[in-house]
């Protein structure tokens, strides 16, 4: 029985690995193609020829065409908020979310190209750009949903918004989530912020450092308390 076990969860591995990667072949397709060709201009149909999947495989992993341009990982967001609660309890919140973030980043410098035609992509779009900035909210709400319940673990008091009140019903026997407190927005804001800030400086300064070396750097720099450079 446990050899079964272990052979279903060899094989539920598997299916996670290649539809991760499905994915990525669909996103990267659809980015490339629209750099090149303009995002207007580009079909489902070319998409998926171009990642050598059906366009019924295409819609299986996106609801439309735009969102093959807006969204590279759709499942980063997952990862990233197992990763954060599944973390050793000593660890600090800011630590505990360098660590999930560090492992998503592991090859940020091998996809550093696709990022950028990705952000020229949604840039040379209204329409894009303004899905994925939509897209970046929802991500950083998210993401401070996932320090909340960190901190409501931690019982330390800082998960949840004081000012909410409790929770109130919103349906029979259904209650609305409290919103997460201001030390939870704060930091997830912060953390996209420093992803930003760490990707920006290493692209400028390539030759001098590797990019997680200059990830860390950045968020050493938050743990300390942001002190001022000395002359």
């Amino acid at each position: 029985m446990q050899l079964m076990s272990e052979k279903s969860a060899a094989r539920g591995g598997l299916r996670e690995r290649k539809k991760r990667a499905t994915r990525a072949a669909l996103a990267e397709a659809a980015v490339r193609l629209a750099a090149e060709h303009g995002a207007e201009k580009v079909t489902v149909e070319a998409i998926s020829a171009a990642a050598g999947v059906s366009v019924r495989t295409f819609f299986n992993y996106f609801d439309t065409r735009e969102d093959a341009f807006v969204v590279i990982d759709a499942d980063a967001g997952g990862r990233i908020r197992r990763a954060i609660l599944d973390a050793p309890a000593d660890l600090s919140p800011l630590e505990a979310l360098r660590r999930a973030l560090a492992a998503e980043l592991a090859e940020a410098e091998q996809h550093h190209e696709l990022w950028h035609l990705h952000a020229e992509v949604l840039h040379a779009s209204p329409h894009l750009l303004a899905r994925g900035v939509g897209a970046h909210m929802a991500a950083e709400a998210d993401l401070a949903e996932a320090i909340a319940e960190r901190l409501r673990g931690a019982g330390d008091g800082y998960g949840d918004d004081d000012r909410a009140g409790p929770p109130s019903a919103s349906g029979p026997g259904e209650e609305r989530p409290t919103p997460p407190g201001l030390y939870p927005r704060l930091l997830a804001s912060v953390a996209h912020a420093a992803v930003r800030t760490s990707m920006d400086h290493w692209s400028a300064h390539q030759d001098e450092a590797a990019f997680l070396d200059v990830f860390d750097e950045v968020f050493a720099l938050l743990a300390a308390g942001l002190p001022a450079p000395s002359a």
